[in-house]
């Protein structure tokens, strides 16, 4: 039996390379492409159907209407005015401001936590980790809305569960949201309480991929077990902390049901967030031509710091 020298594709595999390789930007070859491959395409075709009318045309609508203010007949074209508008509005500074905040507390602490519990997990045995998982993922399929009416209960004034437990100390009941000093960080720390489900299973996962050997070698060595958590596990799930920190810091810039659901950006503007903002901009105020800065302008924040994240967490090899 011949044998195929180290390195060398079949040829089958390299036809089908050199075919797919060479069909950017030539026509003839795209379209052999998509005729040879019709069926996947078949399969794909709802879905990007969805994502270009309900994400797509709205996002560069967005980007078009930040340039102009919208009337229903005859939008009118108005330059950079709307950006400079964004720029010099109070509330737009506050509620980035209240969003800074929230992100700053809230992205450390659920991936830091997450961190935390899918190492105690991940020694138990299979039963209570499929347990302990269950658990903590409930909240992620559960809606916000729901877990927000919850919280709202927990934070009354009257018969709250916050105001019962400081009254064992002796302590009179709080206002947890309908005071400028505590809104916020009631709201911060309700966020801080759910479970990040998304990350202990993804921490689960990835640290069951780490090599026993490299464990055993390090006890031989004699460290202990938080050593090797600090120098082993920690740095080998390197890349799965990067994307959940991305992951949790859009997630946060983008906060919004808990807003509307409990507070409604009040009292005053002490809850305000970018994205709350957004939408009051648009749906309440008709204002789309300056809902459309605030979006683009979300956008670039958002965009700034992802790239910084990479940049300091990316895995190098």
């Amino acid at each position: 039996m011949t044998q195929m020298p180290m390195g060398a594709v079949p040829k089958k595999k390299d036809e089908k390379l050199k075919v797919i390789g060479k069909s950017n930007g030539n026509p003839k070859k795209l379209f052999y492409e998509v005729k040879r491959n019709y069926s996947a395409y078949l399969f794909l075709l709802p879905k990007l159907i969805l994502f270009t009318l309900f994400v797509a045309i709205p996002v560069v609508w967005a980007f078009v209407l930040s340039f102009q203010k919208y009337k229903i007949f005859g939008s009118e074209f108005v330059g950079f005015a709307n950006y400079i508008k964004v720029f010099e509005s109070d509330a737009f500074r506050i509620a980035l401001k209240n969003t800074l905040l929230f992100t700053v507390v809230t992205v450390p602490f659920g991936v830091i936590s997450a961190l935390v519990l899918s190492t105690l997990i991940f020694e138990l045995g299979k039963v209570s980790q499929s347990l302990f998982r269950s658990a903590f993922y409930l909240p992620t399929v559960t809606s916000m809305v729901i877990i927000a009416m919850v919280w709202r209960w927990m934070y009354n004034y009257d018969f709250g569960l916050f105001n019962y437990v400081l009254g064992w100390f002796g302590v009179g009941p709080v206002n947890w949201l309908g005071q400028s000093s505590t809104a916020l960080w009631a709201l911060i720390i309700m966020q801080c309480l759910i479970p990040f489900g998304v990350g202990i299973i993804m921490y689960l996962a990835s640290m069951g991929s780490i090599s026993q050997s490299l464990y055993e070698a390090a006890r031989m060595d004699g460290a202990s077990r938080f050593k090797q958590w600090i120098h082993i596990t920690i740095p080998l799930l390197k890349p799965t902390t990067l994307y959940l920190v991305l992951l949790s810091t859009i997630g946060s810039f983008q906060v919004f049901t808990q807003i509307i659901m409990m507070t409604g950006g009040g009292p005053g503007s002490a809850t305000e967030t970018l994205v709350h903002l957004i939408y009051k901009t648009g749906f309440r105020d008709f204002e789309f031509g300056l809902a459309g800065a605030q979006s683009v302008v979300l956008f670039v924040i958002i965009l700034i710091f992802s790239v910084i994240q990479f940049r300091v967490l990316r895995h190098d090899e």
